[in-house]
């Protein structure tokens, strides 16, 4: 007998989704039923994102979705969760009346105790907030939402980088690391699940084991976990462009199973920019960086990203922005426009730009970065990629979705395949026959594996 039925509303990053799906196993255990709609349910969870001003809004945006249907009779309780929730704390309760129960990021393994709470009508305790933990927080038991053969695997938590636009070390805590043998135990257990791709998350993955053992130990992690004889694809996301090594460099470029793609946010390249926003880092050495990565990992893919309208950008640094864009010619690349966050040192800058300035920097960083990625496109035309099947066409036979190497679930272009007796979580290889903007177009031409 289930002690109640619940739905699920995951938004943010990959780092929150993770927690979304500890959760999730942790109801589960409990005696919690998950169900798709919440209309009817005993409650609703929203795991929610504090990060930018629109994240904020669609956070809100989904409260009040539940809000309206609870107003109705049609769902008994709210319970918040995550970055929002951690961010706002005690007056998220005051903003939205109808929320019953809220947990912050570090709270969230007690998410069973408050269900319990609201399905009994205690209302004596709403809030869980606990402080940033020492060493990394498990996350073993999980309810994956994601398709059954990718997953995402957070090494650490927090971040030591204090950058002047960045809210997420006062969401998260400092840097902490999760310990290897917890590490490679979660990755056991999403192999044994089905996983093949893994995505390895953190808020600053590079810096991995600083905390722990005193080093960066991330090279070391990886040489573990290509160890895993299910994982065929191991993909790296959110390297802050401060400690890579040597090592880690020849261990990516070396290794049959990371493949050839890193996802490292730049958000300028101006240095006066990156001194104003305390990156600790400048073009010289940046570029020193790229370089040696593109010449020692053969066929890199990388993705970057950029902030246009940083307090006090002016028209030269942000053509220099967009000549480096041009320049470097990143295979992927995302820009945005900097959100005013009241509680960062950036909110006390002066000289802020009106958000229209913003937007039509935006604009133009992304026409520059499209004319790349078409090209890009173009030169993988006649080429045979591997492409792991994600899923079908709705409506058609023998056509599939699929990533190749350079694209990351979500985020990056897509690969539409053609073939027989495909299924998702399968790789195979394919003849890339056409380009469409940013996706390409193949026929599947190998056996799948």
């Amino acid at each position: 007998m289930a002690k109640g039925t619940y739905a699920f509303v995951s938004l943010g990053c990959p780092k929150a989704l993770v927690d979304s799906e500890r959760m999730l196993g942790l109801l589960r255990l409990d005696g919690y039923d998950l169900v798709h709609e919440p209309s009817g349910a005993d409650f609703a969870v929203v795991n929610t994102c504090g990060f930018i001003e629109s994240a904020r809004a669609e956070s809100y945006a989904s409260i009040e979705e539940m809000a309206v249907l609870k107003r109705a009779g049609k769902l008994r309780g709210i319970i918040v969760s995550g970055c929002l929730a951690e961010r706002e704390k005690e007056a998220l309760l005051s903003k939205c009346p109808e929320v019953d129960q809220i947990v912050g990021v570090f709270g969230r393994d007690e998410v069973t105790k408050v269900a319990d709470r609201l399905m009994g009508a205690q209302t004596e305790q709403r809030t869980v907030f606990r402080p940033a933990p020492v060493r990394a927080l498990s996350d073993t038991d999980r309810l994956r939402i994601t398709p059954r053969h990718f997953a995402y695997l957070k090494v650490s938590e927090g971040c030591d980088r204090l950058c002047t636009f960045c809210a997420i070390p006062k969401m998260r805590g400092k840097h902490v690391t999760k310990p290897m043998e917890e590490v490679i135990k979660e990755a056991r257990q999403l192999a044994a699940d089905g996983v093949r791709e893994l995505n390895i998350v953190a808020q600053d993955t590079p810096y991995y084991g600083m905390d722990l053992y005193g080093e960066p130990r991330l090279a070391e992690l990886l040489s573990e976990l290509e160890q895993i004889d299910e994982l065929r694809w191991i993909r790296l996301l959110y390297f802050y462009p401060m400690y890579v090594s040597d090592k880690l460099i020849d261990t990516i470029g070396q290794s049959s199973k990371i493949v050839p793609y890193l996802d490292m946010p730049l958000q300028h390249i101006n240095d006066t920019m990156l001194r104003r926003m305390q990156r600790r880092v400048n073009r010289h050495d940046t570029e020193q960086l790229i370089a040696k990565m593109r010449d020692r990992i053969p066929g890199l893919a990388m993705r970057t990203t950029m902030i246009t309208g940083f307090p006090g950008e002016t028209d030269q640094q942000f053509e220099e922005v967009a000549d480096f864009i041009a320049q470097q010619r990143f295979e992927r690349l995302g820009v945005f426009t900097y959100s005013f966050e009241p509680d960062t040192p950036a909110a006390k800058l002066p000289d802020h730009l009106p958000e229209e300035l913003k937007a039509e920097r935006r604009e133009q960083l992304m026409a520059v970065q499209q004319q790349v990625a078409f090209e890009f496109n173009e030169g993988q035309v006649g080429k045979t990629l591997e492409v792991l099947i994600d899923r079908p066409v709705p409506g058609e036979a023998e056509a599939f979705v699929g990533r190749s190497y350079a694209d990351a679930p979500d985020i990056d272009s897509l690969v539409f395949v053609t073939g027989e007796g495909l299924r998702p979580g399968q790789f195979v290889s394919c003849e890339i026959v056409a380009c469409q903007g940013y996706d390409l177009v193949g026929v599947a031409v190998g056996t799948p594996q």
